[in-house]
């Protein structure tokens, strides 16, 4: 079965059991659109990790829809730029090269989809938007030491997998992101659609298996 039909499926199938535990409002059968923000140099598996899990209308938006190189060599082309994009609830920033109008079309998303969270240090990015200001986040665990640095204004939390708050979400380095992704999935379907969605991709989840979430305590 297709990754994006089985999560579709899925839902369904236990929408009437988990309907209490989602923070979205969505349906089983309406489509989610979700923006992968990527750049010159971004992070392959902060962008293939939670793609797989995002069973989702998934689309990616880069500075120009010109061909960029991933990490590892691997060419990528943007479905869309920042002027052509098209509306997104979920808008997914992993590790890459972001510039100011970057940061501009992230401010501009930010005001009207439902969840901008970043996956490593695409953290970086979410806070040169002031999108974390007076917030908890985390991000790779090299690079806390400078994060913290760069952005006083937020509070650094060393460890968890990821810190989440209603529309703001950051995940640690790398598959750090697949738990966050899960996570977005249980805010729209609930718990055991992402479980089922982690099964079905044979993740060893351990947001799954052992809740390492953190749910911030500051809206």
């Amino acid at each position: 079965m297709h990754r994006r039909t089985f999560v579709g499926a899925t839902a369904a199938g236990i929408a009437s059991v988990v309907a209490g535990q989602r923070l979205f409002g969505a349906t089983a059968a309406e489509p989610i659109p979700v923006a992968f923000l990527v750049g010159d140099s971004v992070n392959v598996i902060d962008t293939a990790g939670p793609w797989e899990v995002h069973g989702f209308s998934i689309f990616t938006v880069g500075p120009s829809t010109k061909p960029l190189r991933a990490t590892g060599g691997l060419q990528l082309v943007p479905d869309y730029d920042y002027r052509t994009a098209p509306a997104a609830k979920v808008v997914v920033v992993p590790a890459h090269r972001s510039s100011d109008a970057t940061l501009e079309f992230l401010g501009a998303r930010a005001r009207t989809a439902d969840l901008i969270m970043s996956v490593c240090t695409g953290a970086f990015v979410l806070g040169r938007a002031g999108l974390l200001d007076g917030k908890t986040a985390t991000t790779h665990h090299e690079f806390w030491d400078d994060f913290e640095r760069s952005f006083p204004n937020v509070k650094l939390e060393r460890g968890p997998r990821f810190v989440e708050h209603d529309r703001v979400a950051t995940a640690g380095g790398l598959t750090s992101g697949i738990d966050l992704a899960l996570r977005v999935v249980e805010r729209y379907h609930g718990r055991e659609a992402a479980t089922a969605t982690a099964t079905y991709m044979e993740y060893e989840s351990r947001f799954i298996g052992a809740a390492a979430r953190r749910r911030a305590s500051n809206p």
